[in-house]
This record gives structure tokens, sequence and C-alpha cells, in this order.
């Protein structure tokens, strides 16, 4: 290379050698000199001395990280990684140096790299794609134009720099470019489990509160609750939700009265920004609530600008009453509320109908509480969703309370929410669905289901760009979450990505082993790739019988056992046929049974059922896409070719 002061190295494993020539690519196609071994290496030369000498001496490092990289326990690439982390150990702290790519859904904070990668921040480039930007940053990295983030700072997100269709949302750079949080549970030390809900739903409260919060990025719930209750340090939590400050308390209360004691903590030296206790009665639970909010927001400002702001606490008292939009003013219907919540979040039939009673009843104290009408949206289609009420009737409700809720606050990001879940789930509206989804996601940017639900959309849709970006975005909210890993998942699946798909799905595994269809759809993926006894052996251990006796028809047949595939499909058509239409219309499909195959999709229709949003993009189909009856099916849809 011609200069080796400014060359970039760029390590991959041999199966991602296609993705790192496409960003090699993207790189050189601006006049970046890049060391990547498929062209720079001769014949005669030295190969292991040729590439100590290139670490030693590139300006950049550019390791690319995968599934791939994760499966394989040794590797010359590792001894590479090895090399350029130990090259660090003599550098300045604000020394650009390491930039990790991920090219799928590995994720820093359980990927298998050197200690120095997870300093620093990294970069989303899909399977290398739309590298274009990356490559530029580089070169304005090289020039000195901009400086990197200082590397004693916790584990970041990747920043997502993939190209999306117009009009998709985009992801801020994580770090140090904006304030980070998490909300862990409040500590409930009444000794009384049922004030169990209080102490969680008081953090729950403000941790809405601080989302919908532009310039901060908080955890998302499923993330930060769970680590309730297993003593984590502050060090971990930052760790794990790549946060930088983490908030902390307890929660006393007897009769009326409670003491709420608060601290918010810099993750990465422990030192405490901010702490206060509250004595107070239940009649100031608002009042507490919002200036904790405030502070918290004025701390964070303040500490991200490094100078106190004489106009900080008028502007976060601003921001938080904004952000408060349609709770109650109720003491009693806030309780009710809170109650409901913690069982609706349980998920079982018996929980949701005992927390759609306790949403009644705070209705009742005060029917203008618009986010418990959001809420009562969201538990009666949860309860048409799992078959615990029929779905006209289910989503009847639940669409009822969500045009209640938005009628109550018009900007309420919960109310648009839950509007757009029912008019995708339900009425098959996409172009309603999605514009309520995009207004949720323009009140609440950081919203892990907001994003999730766009997500899925937008790949059913068959944008595939966009909604990988948006359920990455949701990973990144709530990197704890099986549910943003499965649907990030499928969306991968849909797009013909299977391997991306499986690091997605295992990681749901992971985090969730019961996790509902999620083993079903793991062995899907596997059959994808060709592994069939792989993935036979994953389908079995599907928890849900509908789930296993879909995969395991589906991969029986693949391997030509076909007594064993009938009896499996038959089981599935007589036990499950009224809540998995969808799923046997597949089967079907892939059988080759194209009248079946339509009957099936006809009867998954006329149920509402649910899988029906993956019709035009679902590789299962793909027999059918040649008969007469698919472009009037797909019209029907309200779905274009």
């Amino acid at each position: 290379m011609s200069s080796p002061a400014q060359a970039i190295f760029l390590s991959y494993a041999s199966q991602d050698a296609e993705a790192a020539r496409r960003i090699c690519d993207a790189m050189r196609a601006i006049g970046l000199d890049v060391w990547f071994d498929q062209s720079a290496l001769r014949g005669g030369d030295a190969w292991d001395a040729s590439i100590r000498r290139q670490i030693k001496e590139c300006a950049l490092f550019v390791p690319v990280i995968s599934a791939n990289t994760q499966a394989r326990i040794e590797g010359y690439f590792r001894r590479e990684w090895n090399l350029a982390s130990i090259r660090t150990l003599d550098m300045a702290d604000d020394r650009a140096f390491l930039l990790p790519v991920v090219i799928d859904a590995t994720v820093d904070i359980t990927a298998r790299v050197p200690e120095k990668f997870r300093e620093v921040q990294w970069t989303l480039l899909p399977a290398g794609h739309a590298a274009e930007a990356f490559a530029e940053r580089v070169r304005r990295l090289l020039a000195g134009e901009v400086q990197a983030p200082v590397r004693d700072t916790p584990a970041r997100a990747p920043v997502v720099t993939a190209a999306a269709s117009p009009g998709a949302a985009t992801s801020a750079p994580a770090g140090g470019d904006s304030p980070s949080i998490a909300v862990l549970p409040f500590v409930n030390m009444s000794r009384d489990e049922e004030n169990e809900y209080f102490a969680d739903g008081l953090s729950e409260e403000l941790l809405n509160v601080l989302a919908k919060i532009r310039g901060l990025r908080v955890a998302a719930r499923s993330s930060a609750f769970s680590f309730k209750g297993k003593g984590a340090t502050v060090a971990e939590v930052g760790r794990a939700l790549n946060v930088a400050t983490v908030l902390e308390g307890s929660v006393r209360k007897a009769g009326n009265r409670m003491r709420i004691s608060v601290q918010l903590v810099k993750v990465v030296d422990g030192y405490q920004l901010w702490s206060e206790t509250y004595d107070r009665t239940l009649d100031d639970i608002f009042a507490v609530q919002d200036d904790i909010a405030q502070s918290v927001l004025k701390e964070l400002r303040t500490t991200l600008l490094g100078a106190a702001d004489p106009t900080a606490e008028k502007q976060a008292a601003d921001a938080v009453a904004a952000a408060v939009k349609g709770r109650s003013t109720d003491p009693e219907a806030h309780r009710l509320f809170l109650q409901a919540r913690h069982f609706i979040d349980r998920n079982s039939r018996a929980d949701t109908q005992r927390g759609i009673g306790y949403l009644q009843q705070a209705l009742a104290l005060e029917p203008d509480f618009a986010l418990a009408w959001a809420e009562l949206s969201r538990a009666n289609a949860s309860a048409a969703n799992w078959g615990w009420a029929a779905a006209a009737d289910g989503f009847g409700r639940a669409r009822e309370a969500a045009t209640h809720a938005l009628a109550l606050q018009p900007d309420l990001a919960e109310g648009h929410a839950a509007m757009g879940w029912v008019l995708m789930a339900h009425d098959r509206d996409w172009r309603g669905a999605e514009a309520s989804y995009r207004r949720a996601l323009e009140l609440a940017p950081g919203n892990a289901l907001v994003l999730q639900g766009l997500g899925m959309l937008s790949g059913n849709l068959g944008r595939f760009d966009e909604g990988i970006m948006l359920c990455r975005r949701s990973v990144e909210q709530d990197p704890l979450s099986p549910s943003c890993y499965f649907f990030l998942g499928l969306v991968y699946w849909t797009a013909g990505r299977p391997a991306e798909g499986e690091a997605a799905l295992r990681k749901s595994l992971e985090l969730a082993p019961q996790g509902a269809a999620t083993h079903a759809w793991l062995a899907i993926l596997l059959l994808t790739q060709g592994r069939n006894d792989e993935a036979l052996a994953v389908a079995l251990r599907e928890p849900e019988e509908w789930g296993r006796l879909f995969a395991c028809a589906v991969i029986q047949h693949a391997a030509g056992r076909s007594a064993e595939a009938d009896a499996a499909l038959r089981d599935l058509e007589d036990r499950h046929g009224s809540e998995a239409a969808y799923q046997v219309a597949q089967a079907r499909a892939v059988r080759g049974d194209v009248d079946l195959a339509f009957a099936w999709l006809e009867r998954a229709y006329d149920q509402r059922d649910a899988g029906i949003f993956w019709t035009k993009v679902d590789p299962m189909l793909q027999s059918l896409h040649v008969d007469p009856r698919w472009q009037p099916f797909l019209a029907k849809l309200g779905l274009d070719p």
C-alpha cells in the first residue's frame, strides 16, 4: 500500500468475506487505502509477518463482527483482534484506532471480542451493505475532521448507518452525543407483597416519562426490570444496557404515607450525581414523580454540557410537563392503574382479565384518564391475540378504548401505538397502522415496542432494510428483550437472510428459553440453511404444541419422511385449526398442496389470524405465487404485488 500511516486494516472471518468486500469497496471508492487480504496478499509474502506488520503500522483497525465470528472459538482473525487490542495499550485514550463493525444481530454485550472492542462505539452495516456513510466517517476521522469517542466510556449500542426507505426513522448515534439512563425497579421496603406493584409502578412511571424526553436515551422496561432482585452493581447494569447513568431507589409505604429514596449514579465511576428522600402522603405522588424526573433531567443535561445552565430547571420542568400528558389526577385511580399494569404484564389469561378489571375501576373514578384507556386497549388486544377473547369482540373493545384515549389526548404516544396495533392486527389497514406508529414514534422516539411494531409492519410490506433497521433500533433500546430479538429474527428470515435471523432467534431463546414459537421459527431457519437434523432437534423443544407440530410437519416433509410429516400436519389441523390456520397454509404450500393452501389462507383470513401479516413476503408461500388466485388474494388483503 502506498501510505501505511493512513491505511485501514479490515479483519474478518472467512465466512464474512462478501460483507467485508462491500465495506472495503465503499472505502476504496473514496480513495482510502484498505488492507484486505484477498487482494492485498501476493504470492511469496510471509503471510503472518505481513499481517503483523500491517496491524502495527495501520492507522485504523476495523474488525467485522458477526454470528460467524461468534460461532468460531478459534480462527486467525482472533489473533488479528488480539494484536490490535494489545497495540491500544500504548495509545492515548483519545486516539482513534478501533472501529468495530457488526453485520448482523450480534450485540456488543454478548459478543466474543476483546474487552477493548467494547469500549468504543460500534457501527451496524447489515451484511456490509450501505457502507458509504461509514466510509465517509472513516475519511473524516483520518483527515482529523472528527474525533473518536473517548475509550473509557461504557459499552455502547451500534450506530445504525444502513440505508432506509424514504420516510424511515433514523437512529441518533449512541454514546457521548446524548445522555443515557436506566431506571431500575425501586425496592419495596414495606414488607408487604401487595405494595410490590406500587414500587414497580413508580419506577415504571418515571421510566415512561423520561423515555418521552427528546435527546435522552432510556433503557426499556423489560431490560431494566430484568435486574429486579438480582443485586447487580451499577457497573453491571450500565454495561448490559449500554447506559451511562442509573436511577435506583426504594419505597416504604404505610397507609397513606410513603418514603421514597432515590439516587442518580454514573456508571463509569459510581459517582452519585444526585439523591433525595421524600416523606409525603399518597396525595403528593404526582408532585414527587415530577420532581424526580425534573431533577434527573437537569442533572443529566448539566453533566453532558459540563457546566451549569441557568435555564436548565425551567427546561426540565417544561419537558416533564409535556411528557406526563394523559396521566391521572386522582391518586386512587393512579393506584388502580399501576396495579392493572402489574397484572397485564404477566401475560396470562387470568392476570389480563384481572388487570382489565382494575382499569375499569380506575376509569369509573376518572373517566378522562387517557393513559388508562390506552392500557385498556392494549389489554383487550392482547386477549384477542392469544385467543382469550373472540377476535371481533376483543379488538372491537381495543379500538374503542384507543379511540377514547386519543379523543382525550390527541398527542398521547401510547394511544397512537394502541391504535396502530388494532389497525395492523385486525383491520389490515396497513397505511393507517403505519401512520399511527409513525406518530407514536415521533412522540416517543425511544419506545422499543413502537420501533418493534413499525419494524415488523415495514418488513411485512417488503421494505426489508427499513424493517431491519427499526427492529435493530428496538434491540438497541431494549437489549434484554426476547421479543425484540424474536421479531428481528423474523424480519431477517423474510428478507432472505437466515444466518442473521438464526443469530437473533438464538439470542431470544437465551433470554427466554421457553418463549412461545421461538424454537419453531429457529427450526425453520435452520431448515432453510440445509441443517435438517439440527432443525428437527430444535423443533421438538418447542413448548407450544401448535408450533411444534407445524415445524415438525415441514421438516419431516423436507427429509422425505412422509408418514411422520402427514401425522404432524393432521394433528395440527385437527387440534389447532382455529388458532393456527395460517401455519397450516404454510405447511400445505411447502408440500405443494396449492388448493389446500389457499383454502387454509381463506380460513385464516376469515378468522383474522395475525399470521396473515406475513403473506406478501413469506418465503414458505412461494409455490402459490404463480397461481392465478395469488394476486387477487393479496389485493383482498390490501397488499400491493
